[in-house]
Formats: structure tokens, sequence, C-alpha cells
């Protein structure tokens, strides 16, 4: 059975499922960010007027996971600054904005409050709700969603249920930011600073970045949980570091999961049982792609292509510049097979590995990188 975390994913694969990985990929627990000072944070006030229309409070409470709107109307959650040095932008019109979270009004952190797609996207999909439930276009898309066969079904199962929020925990490695909460549309996540902020960065902060983003692709090809995911394009900006130097996927809606479990029988089964969840954006014609036309290969030949060439590029003195280069170059050649494909990245990752240095740059390996290797 396969799933991806992006709007576009919806003609490719069971698409429940898609709605649903949106919310577990973000339920995990990582490392919080340093705390900001309270002169820092934005005093900027806001009616509940303001705040139902932008958030989505129209459609559902929570329409993935948690609610936490509590936190907004108690302005617990506050804009940056950012936000109000763009008036001339609709205030839906981006897809993620920068805040900050407090739990006391005394300390505070720096949050992601995010869209999982733009407004446009969701009106063709509450369009389509609402058409499938023969109610007006001013239905409770919540309410719809909730009387369908296959939401019921949900209830019931053991794998990738609204109840198993937990399926992709940091606690065992995954490399994903921790989901705080939702209200209406918005999500609240864990602040990190994007990958292309450190293209600049010195020889042994690139070689330790780009070492785990190595080990984080091969996590998500092989893991305990008999998952394989795989991104459908990458940039810079999908990768966020934390200030501890630990390196996530901040943005997951180019990432697509197959359930190695379930195997494409269970794919074949959502092919004949198509619904209003098999029709949300794309429309119910969309024909389905088999999960074996995926290659393990996938991810590391984008990354290799498109983010470790900008991160590596003339960062270390010959002969160990070269070797990058010429395994850069053979991991970002499609044509090649799988094999090479997989060889090459773990060659680069072992040259890669002694270029990085332990000291306290890199708090989410210091000091345990003074008493042992594994670090």
């Amino acid at each position: 059975m396969e799933l991806r975390l992006g709007i576009e994913v919806a003609a490719l694969l069971p698409d429940w499922l898609a709605l649903l990985l949106w919310f577990s990929a973000l339920s995990c627990s990582v490392s919080s960010p340093a705390s900001l000072s309270p002169s820092l944070v934005p005093q900027i006030r806001t009616s509940n007027k303001f705040g139902r229309a932008f958030l989505g409070l129209d459609k559902c409470n929570a329409c993935i996971g948690t609610s936490i709107c509590k936190k907004f109307f108690k302005e617990e959650i506050r804009f940056d600054n950012w936000l109000t040095s763009h008036p001339e932008l609709p205030l839906d019109y981006l897809p993620s904005y920068p805040a900050n979270y407090s739990d006391d009004f005394k300390t505070w952190r720096p949050v992601e409050i995010s869209r999982l797609v733009s407004k446009h996207q969701n009106g063709i999909s509450d369009r389509r709700i609402c058409a499938s439930a023969a109610a007006p276009k001013t239905c409770s898309i919540e309410r719809v969603l909730r009387k369908t066969v296959r939401f019921q079904k949900w209830l019931q199962a053991k794998r990738l249920t609204p109840d198993l929020v937990q399926i992709f925990p940091g606690a065992e490695g995954w490399p994903l930011p921790k989901y705080l909460g939702s209200c209406g549309r918005v999500l609240v996540s864990t602040s990190t600073s994007p990958l292309h902020e450190f293209y600049g960065a010195p020889p042994e902060q690139a070689a330790d970045l780009a070492y785990q983003l190595l080990r984080v692709l091969e996590s998500l090809r092989s893991n305990d949980l008999n998952y394989f995911l795989y991104f459908t394009h990458v940039d810079a900006t999908m990768f966020g570091i934390f200030n501890n130097g630990h390196l996530f996927i901040r943005d997951a809606s180019a990432l697509g999961v197959i359930d190695k479990q379930e195997g494409s029988q269970a794919a074949s089964r959502a092919r004949e049982n198509k619904d209003i969840f098999s029709c949300l954006v794309t429309g119910c014609q969309a024909k389905l792609s088999s999960c074996d036309t995926i290659p393990e290969k996938q991810s590391l030949v984008l990354v290799c292509q498109q983010v470790l060439p900008q991160l590596l590029q003339g960062k270390f003195s010959s002969p160990v510049q070269e070797q990058i280069d010429v395994l850069l170059a053979k991991c970002g050649e499609g044509v090649r097979p799988d094999p090479e494909i997989l060889r090459a990245a773990s060659q680069l990752k072992d040259i890669l590995r002694p270029l990085r240095t332990c000291d306290p740059r890199f708090a989410y390996r210091y000091p345990d990188c003074k008493y042992n290797d594994k670090f």
C-alpha cells in the first residue's frame, strides 16, 4: 500500500492514507529549540473573527490531529513580527508562518504554523466533499467525512489509524519535527532553519549535515516498521536544522510511503474501492501507479542532484574534494542501477564521517562523540 504526504499524490495512492500521514508524520518527539526572551515576542492581538477566518475553523475544529485552538485564542501562540511586515499579502496567501509559542507567557520558543494545502486546493476538495453528500457548498466537511464507510473503517484498522499518532516517533529515530497541535486547517510544529542557509557553512559542519542527510535517507529506505519512504522531488527548503545541529525533514509534502507489510494487494483493493477520499483534488479518473515502479535509489538520486552538490562544493582540499565530487556524480546519475547508486552513497558517507568534528556546535551528539565512535 502506498501513500504520499503531498496533495498531488491523490492520484497515485489510497488518499485516506495520505491525509492521515500528513498528520502522523508530524507526530514525533524531538529536541526543543531554545526559548526566546519575552521581550522578543511580538504583542500582536487579533480578534476571534479574524482568527476563525485565518485558521479555517468554519470548516472543522481540528481538521487533522489534536486541537490547539485554545492556545491561539489565549494568545499563547503569537505571530512573528515578520507577518506584520507583509501587509500586502492576504492572510491565507502563504503556506507557512513563523510564530512563537508559550505555556506561561514568560518563556517563548519559535514554532511554525503551516497549511497542508493551499486555499485553492482546499476549495476544490470542499466542493467535491459537499457534492458527494448532495449538500450545499457550505456543508460541514468534518460531518460528511465522518459518515463515510472508509472513515469508520479507520477506527477498526490496526495500522495507520487516526488514533495511531505516534507511528513515526522521534524517539525511534524518525527525522520529523514535533507536532504540537492543529486548529482548523493549520498545524503547529517546532521550528527549524532551512538547509540552504547552511550552504556557506565551514567544511566540518557541511560534512556533518551531508552525513546526517544520507543517514536520514537510509532510515527512510530501511526501517523496523517495514515502510519504504521516498521523495518525489526535493530542494534544500525541505530539510531543516535545529539549533543543536540535528537535521530533520521540515517539509514532508513530497514524501511518499509504501507499506511493505500490506503490499501491492492493498493497493489493488484501493483501486477498486474509490470514494470521496479518492477524488479530493485530482478527480476520480486519475490512475494509480504501482508501488513496484518506485526504485530504492529514487531519493538518493534526487538529493545527490539537487542538494548535496551545493552543500559540499569546494569545501575540502584535494584529493578529498575530488573523491566527493566523483561519488556525487555517480549517486546523481539516475540511469545507473540501484546497487551502484546505493554503493556510491555508502562510500560518500564513509568519506564524510571522519571529516566531522566533535565539539559543542554539534550538541545533538556532543559530548557522546568524545567517548563513543558511534556518534
